[in-house]
């Protein structure tokens, strides 16, 4: 258990959660417990999909700009690139992973919840990459992933200004992907967590990488990556009973053991 982020898990859904007040900011020992919750979250059976939430009031404000801002060359160097390695750490869960936004997702904090594949978030949020406001650009993934997300034209909009998006704009754009009311983000993004907690483990984590791994590479080479996952789940026993359960009892019907 970290200072900062913690793991709680309960009925197959690992909630990694931040809490580092007033705004949850990155800081060195934030990124290295983050990287360290992912971790176990990977690698833990009995963890099927995963929350991303940083409390009732805000999701992550950003990096820590007191702390960056006296730093050398070096030194901003080591750091941005072990900032890097925990987000994408956090990227590379090979389960379903959710991102309940509220408050603010701001610089860094927008980044985080970038790296998940789903995001909800509350109709009071504020979301951005101001990071040119500060003579800066954003330095953990935004300028790949959210371009990546809503294209490149909406990213530069965003990254070039520096301006906040409200949660109608955020969801129009692609960046959240659904919105409720403030006191119902935790609870949306658990709903749609729990869904996979009794789900085909195996499966769920080749459709992730497939569709991951796809997107950095030609279509011709995404097709082979996606035929040697597709055809690797016939050594699965969730393959088989998938398969037999929809042979005996029709679809939506199986129960899996994730193996």
């Amino acid at each position: 258990m970290g200072e900062f982020v913690t793991l709680e898990v309960e009925g197959g859904v690992g909630t990694i959660r931040l809490d580092r007040p007033p705004v949850n900011a990155l800081n060195n020992q934030v990124q290295a417990e983050l990287a360290e919750a992912a971790r176990e979250a990977s690698d833990r059976d009995d963890v099927r999909a995963v929350i991303l939430y940083g409390g009732e009031k805000t999701f992550a404000g950003g990096a820590d700009i007191k702390e960056m801002s006296s730093r050398t060359y070096p030194e901003i160097a080591k750091f941005g690139a072990e900032l890097t390695a925990s987000l994408a750490r956090v990227a590379n869960i090979p389960k379903p992973v959710v991102c309940a936004i509220t408050g603010y997702a701001l610089g860094g904090g927008l980044e985080l919840a970038l790296t998940a594949d789903w995001r909800v978030a509350g109709d009071n949020v504020k979301v951005g990459q101001p990071e040119i406001q500060l003579g800066i650009i954003p330095g953990a993934g935004g300028t790949q992933r959210l371009t990546r997300l809503i294209g490149p034209s909406k990213a530069k909009d965003l990254i070039f200004t520096g301006r906040f998006v409200k949660a109608e704009e955020a969801l129009k754009l692609g960046i959240v992907d659904e919105v409720v009311a403030p006191d119902d983000v935790y609870a949306a993004a658990h709903k749609w967590a729990s869904q996979f907690a009794n789900g085909p483990a195996v499966a769920l984590r080749a459709a992730k990488t497939a569709i991951d791994s796809g997107l950095d590479v030609d279509l011709a080479t995404g097709l082979k990556i996606e035929t040697q996952l597709f055809t690797a789940l016939w050594a699965t026993e969730d393959q088989k009973n998938g398969m037999q359960s929809f042979i005996d009892n029709g679809p939506g019907k199986a129960s899996f053991e994730g193996k």
